[in-house]
């Protein structure tokens, strides 16, 4: 695998169904877009549904954290790139951005951390070496792109916003 740039794997359209009263993409839907963007980077990695169903083990979603930059709305093409921040013998942190396909702006980001579990007993399990390799390989080569400056981010209000909140 010779992964030296982002992957772009996955593509959406914006369906009317994804539209809320404001007029703009729900942030229901914005989940489930990154979703299929971290379906297609499984499938990519070789640890999507077919390892599923041939391993009895998969990923599971323990951390997600989504930010939004620039509203899209019906009809508007979605590209979905990738960067793989790190793995360890158990864990996968992907990192997404979602841009206008034709305007080319960042509308959100996600960053996920997965964790690879043995489905027979439902535990965190190492991944086999062969996908281990793989993954840690692609986040290596990954480390020397430009980490994106929403990554590792927490939600907070500064120390004096949260003290000049309302009063009882």
């Amino acid at each position: 695998m010779t992964d030296t740039a982002p992957l772009t794997l996955h593509r959406a359209t914006v369906r009317p169904e994804w539209i809320d009263y404001n007029g703009h993409m729900n942030v229901a839907y914005y989940l489930l877009a990154f979703d299929q963007a971290t379906d297609a980077v499984l499938d990519h990695l070789g640890i999507g549904k077919r390892y599923v169903e041939e391993e009895n083990r998969s990923l599971f979603v323990v951390e997600a954290h989504l930010t939004y930059a620039r509203e899209v709305t019906e009809g508007d093409g979605l590209v979905f790139d990738t960067l793989v921040l790190g793995a360890d013998p158990k864990r996968l942190h992907l990192f997404h951005t979602m841009r206008h396909e034709s305007e080319g702006f960042l509308a959100a980001t996600a960053e996920f951390m997965l964790l690879h579990v043995d489905l027979s007993d439902r535990r965190a399990a190492p991944f086999p070496p062969a996908i281990g390799d793989r993954v840690t390989g692609l986040a290596r080569r990954h480390a020397a792109l430009p980490r994106p400056a929403q990554a590792g981010r927490a939600i907070a209000l500064p120390a004096r916003a949260a003290d000049s909140g309302p009063r009882p």
